[in-house]
């Protein structure tokens, strides 16, 4: 399939040529869903913890006797039933990442590009590069172009006027072609990418 090819400046600058079979896809949302989870469980910090019964600051003495007092038999104030008491089988410091096979991986991406280009979210830029690095022209750039939550994908590396200009305007993200990812591409509204980094998804991806 054809693209049109646009600069910055909003001109048209000629066709690119899409591969079918990374581009063309009819999109899967079980294949995508996989993905963002083993993408976000992998992002997860997993250092959630609470304190057992061993590790509150109560004194381990028995708070009464065993018989004669007609209430029920406890041994210290740590037991998980008693207020401030320790947690039973709380969380505790883990990883919450699993196994994804590299080939679902490889998949996901290819219908998360599919997708974008199924719903005319897909812009193909001709280069992602300023003179200066000017965030100020760089916004007025993406204002005019109607970009408002936009994720840029670049070849094996990103201007840097281009993405330090980028730091501060609120909804825009840069990548190199090598941190493409399902779950960034998805939760922008539109997907920008240049020559070079269609270049590297390709070559990623074939």
């Amino acid at each position: 399939m054809k693209a049109e090819v646009i600069t910055l400046e909003k001109g048209a600058a000629g066709e690119i040529e899409l591969d079918d079979a990374i581009f063309g896809l009819e999109p899967r949302a079980d294949i995508l869903h996989r993905v963002v989870r083993w993408q976000r469980a992998r992002a997860q910090a997993g250092t959630h913890k609470v304190k057992t019964r061993s590790e509150t600051s109560y004194s381990s003495k028995k708070i009464y006797r065993q018989k004669g007092t007609g209430g029920a038999r406890h041994g210290d104030r740590n037991a998980p039933i008693f207020r401030k008491g320790g947690v039973y089988k709380g969380p505790v410091p883990r990883s919450h990442a699993h196994d994804l096979p590299k080939k679902v991986r490889k998949l996901g991406l290819k219908h998360a590009l599919s997708a974008k280009v199924a719903k005319g979210e897909l812009v193909v830029l001709d280069a992602a590069t300023l003179a200066e690095p000017k965030t100020g022209a760089l916004a007025r750039a993406i204002a005019a172009l109607g970009w408002r939550r936009a994720l840029v994908i670049d070849g094996a590396e990103v201007d840097a006027n281009f993405d330090r200009a980028a730091r501060n305007i609120p909804g825009l993200d840069v990548l190199p072609g090598q941190g493409a990812n399902v779950y960034d591409i998805l939760r922008r509204d539109t997907l920008v990418v240049t020559r070079a980094g269609i270049e590297a998804l390709e070559a990623r991806l074939k």
